[in-house]
Parts: C-alpha cells; structure tokens; sequence
C-alpha cells in the first residue's frame, strides 16, 4: 500500500485545527468584550467593561466544555453541582468540601439566595386570585416541609417529563422544560442574587439540549464554571432518561471583564485550546449519584491563571 505523505500530514493538520476550534466560543467571547464592552461602575468597587446579551452554544457530542487555556478547578465545581442538586439552603455541608460560597454566608453558613433551594424546593402559593391555577399536595412534584410550606421539585419534574416524552413526544410539557432560581421577592433584597437565574431543556430527535440565560457574567471567573456546571448537569440528566447529549447554549445578559482580569484575560487569548476532556457518569439513578460518581478523563489545560474575586 502507498500512503501519499503530503495527505497525511494535511490531515493532522486538519484535525490539530479542529481541536483549536473546540471552545473557542469563550476566547471569541473573551476578544468580543475586550473589543467592544463599555466601562461601567458596579456595586463591587471594581470597574468593568461590559456588553449586552452575548450568546454562544457549544456542542456536547465533541466533549466536555471544561476550559483548557487555564487550569479549572473541577473537583470545586463538581461539589457545587451536588450542593445545587442537594437543595440546601445553607453551605454547612458544602463548606467542608469548597470556600467558593463563604464570601456570601454567614458564620452558621446561612445564605439569603440559594439556587438549590429553587430548583428542588420552589415555595407553591397556597392562596390565589380568581382563575388562578397552583399545584397542591396532590401533585407528584410538591411535598409539604416542616415549617408547613409547599414546594416543588422543578428538576425532578424535567426528568420525569423527559422520560414520559420518550413514548410521548407530543407532551403537552415537552415545551415547558424550565427551571427557575429567581424569586422577586427574595431577590430584590437578597446579599447575592442567582446570576445563573433560568435554564431550559429541549429535545430535537434524540438530543437533549440545554439553554441556560444569566443576568449577570464574570466572565474570567463564574462563566467557565457555568459552563462546565451546566454542560456536566445536561449530560447527567441525558443519561438519566435515555437521550444522547445535543447542545449547551448559554445567553449572558450583562456579559463583563473586571479590570483587574484584563491582563489574566489576554494571557488565555494567546493559549490555543486543548482536547477536550472527557466525562463518566456511574450507571446509577440520577437521585443516587454522588461526588465519586463523576470522573474527569483526559483533561490537560494550561497552567492556572489566578484572577481575584470581586464581592
């Protein structure tokens, strides 16, 4: 057999290109706001630069979007996800394991806003207008805790809705998919808001894709970790009920670089991205999985980049 050498090595050209080419959404992002944003003051102290409504999407079939131009903390980020899924109020658990939430608890570890809390716990109006409708103690996701409050599981009534889809694709829900961490009256008085405050899911044939809207994005810090949160969090649910992993889009409502990130920032642009990661899920109930179920493989990234946090 005659190989032609000059095919070959286009080839792995091609391919070495190809890899660049994966997440190179965030450092497009990254060049976007550093071209375009506009200085604006903030309640942190800390002068940024700012855009309005970036979007991106990244395709999960390709790999896992886990950055390579710095060093992520995933094991961080994977503690979080659990915490979220846990649907504590309170970092007491979490703190043991992480510091990424102290900044905003109190001593006891207390927090005023806590994404979990809504996503498995949704407080349920038990009063109503006239011709309003709420779901009751009946209703397969609300339960009764202690204090007397109706809440509602809003994840696990994603994944039981994507189950039934799967012999039902004409589910009267199979549009209303949405889970939401936003409270008005919690969150125009709370310490710290949810920035990452709705995402839903969509299926297209077998693909299950998830869009995540965020008012508010640090996008040197919180956007690679809400990558990777949401990424790993859409394949869990994927394998749960049975559909192959689509894509992950992501719009930032105020999309920001701090100015003392700026030259951290730069550094990455000049990183050409790595092979993307690979994730492994346990075969186990969605319910049941843990920490020790979710393994990183073949992650290799550029050293770390420290940017500090703004409060």
């Amino acid at each position: 057999m005659v190989f032609n050498i000059n095919l070959i090595y286009k080839i792995k050209i091609f391919e070495k290109n190809r890899i660049g080419e994966k997440m190179k959404q965030y450092l497009d992002m990254v060049k976007y706001v550093l071209d375009n944003g506009i200085k604006k003051e903030n309640r942190t102290g800390v002068d940024a630069i700012s855009t309005f409504a970036y979007s991106y999407k990244v395709d999960l079939s390709e790999g896992y979007p886990l950055l390579t131009t710095k060093k992520m903390y995933f094991n961080s980020m994977l503690h979080e996800l659990f915490w979220y899924l846990s649907g504590e109020e309170h970092i007491k658990n979490l703190r043991k394991k992480t510091k990424i939430w102290d900044a905003w608890a109190d001593e006891e570890g207390r927090l005023e806003t806590a994404y979990g809390r809504f996503w498995r716990r949704y407080p349920v109006p038990e009063i109503s207008l006239d011709g309003e409708v709420f779901a009751d103690e009946n209703n397969p996701w609300v339960t009764r805790e202690e204090n007397g409050q109706l809440v509602f599981d809003q994840i696990q009534y994603i994944i039981d809705t994507l189950k039934e889809m799967k012999t039902n694709p004409n589910h009267k829900n199979g549009r209303r998919m949405i889970v939401l961490a936003w409270n008005p009256g919690n969150a125009t008085i709370s310490k710290l808001p949810p920035c990452h405050y709705t995402f839903a899911f969509n299926v297209l044939g077998n693909k299950l894709n998830c869009h995540l809207t965020q008012r508010s994005g640090d996008i040197a810090l919180g956007i690679p970790f809400n990558l990777a949160c949401y990424s790993l969090l859409t394949m869990m649910i994927a394998k749960e009920c049975g559909y192959e992993v689509g894509e992950f889009a992501h719009t930032i409502i105020d999309a920001h670089i701090y100015e003392n990130h700026i030259e951290g920032l730069k550094e990455q642009l000049t990183r050409k991205p790595l092979k993307l990661a690979k994730i492994k899920i346990a075969d186990k109930p969605f319910n049941e999985l843990t920490f020790e179920d979710i393994t990183l493989e073949d992650y290799e990234s550029y050293p770390v980049i420290k940017f500090e946090v703004a409060v």
